[in-house]
């Protein structure tokens, strides 16, 4: 039956929760920890479950002052984290998570303004420390998402934390309201404010593929895509998605929007080396590291620029599908 209402649909799948409202539908995996599939307007812009990030590729001031070397277990939590579960909460009142067969005792006819899914993860760092991700829907088909790490004595200094997408293709480029250019925190007093728009999904051309393509303080930021993995659908559409800064004082969010993984960008000494462009990776970011560039032999990067792995860091955003 089709949901006749103005409020979200609810799946119980046996391993997953769906959401449902007008143009849009939304799964949550209790297995793979996280939102497995985000459909709208007839697209689908996941081809991995997002998970918390937590490495950028090393520039070569990293390389110099060795901080791969004091926070290298970042890069193993940002491959590998543990699933510790996830709590549902219905118009926010909690549920019992029940895959198969105790879903079935569920109807399907159940309709609500809200539906929250947050998960605990546990990274394999040592120590390990917890990290919590929530997914709150609304009816008209915004999520927002709320990030939580906790801080824990002994660890390094992170190089990021934000939270991670594997969209399925290609984007054709992407807009957004912040500092003009590539910035970072101690590379930002020459951005200017403004709404800047970009083709494709640019690395930028160092010797040595690293870190790059970073834009801090920013608004909102939507994503245009033509292509999909569905060879069946040849009349393709441009549709967007749009991430929006959020939370009690809407602080603005960093990201960066590529072609590669960290990991990838890691792995290759040339540029040729790189694979064939065929996702786009975006990374939504609340904490971001400094790329230094005092002293590409030794210097480390300023304090200021650093984040501590022993304190607690928390932001928000909010996703919203729109029709391109």
């Amino acid at each position: 039956m089709a949901n006749t209402t103005s409020k979200l649909q609810i799946i119980y799948g046996d391993w997953s929760l769906g959401v449902k409202g007008e143009n849009f539908h939304y799964m949550f995996s209790y297995t793979t920890a996280g939102l497995d599939s985000l459909r709208a307007y007839g697209k689908e812009w996941l081809y991995r479950t997002p998970k918390p990030t937590f490495w950028r590729a090393l520039t070569d001031n990293d390389r110099g002052n060795q901080f791969h070397l004091r926070s290298g277990m970042w890069l193993s939590a940002d491959v590998f984290i543990k699933n510790m579960g996830c709590v549902v909460s219905v118009e926010g009142e909690e549920i019992a998570v029940a895959g198969a067969p105790d879903n079935n005792t569920r109807g399907q006819e159940e309709y609500a303004d809200t539906v929250s899914v947050k998960y605990h993860y546990e990274t394999i760092t040592i120590p390990s420390t917890d990290v919590y991700v929530t997914y709150t829907v609304t009816a008209e088909g915004k999520i927002l998402v709320d990030m939580e790490y906790i801080g824990r004595k002994g660890l390094p200094e992170l190089p990021v934390f934000g939270l991670r997408f594997v969209m399925p293709t290609k984007a054709k480029g992407y807009r957004y309201e912040g500092l003009s250019g590539e910035t970072y925190p101690d590379r930002r007093a020459g951005g200017v404010p403004g709404i800047y728009e970009v083709e494709g999904l640019p690395v930028t051309p160092y010797m040595l593929p690293q870190e790059c393509g970073m834009h801090m303080d920013t608004k909102w930021l939507e994503i245009d895509r033509i292509t999909e993995l569905d060879n069946r659908n040849k009349k393709w559409k441009k549709t967007t998605l749009r991430i929006e800064a959020a939370g009690d004082t809407e602080t603005n969010f960093a990201f960066s929007c590529l072609p590669y993984t960290a990991e990838e960008l890691e792995n290759a000494t040339h540029h040729e080396e790189l694979p064939p462009e065929r996702r786009t990776v975006l990374c939504v970011c609340g904490a971001v590291r400094g790329v230094g560039g005092i002293d590409s032999w030794g210097a480390d990067v300023e304090e200021e620029y650093r984040i501590s792995g022993e304190e607690n860091i928390q932001f928000s955003f909010q996703i919203l599908p729109v029709v391109g």
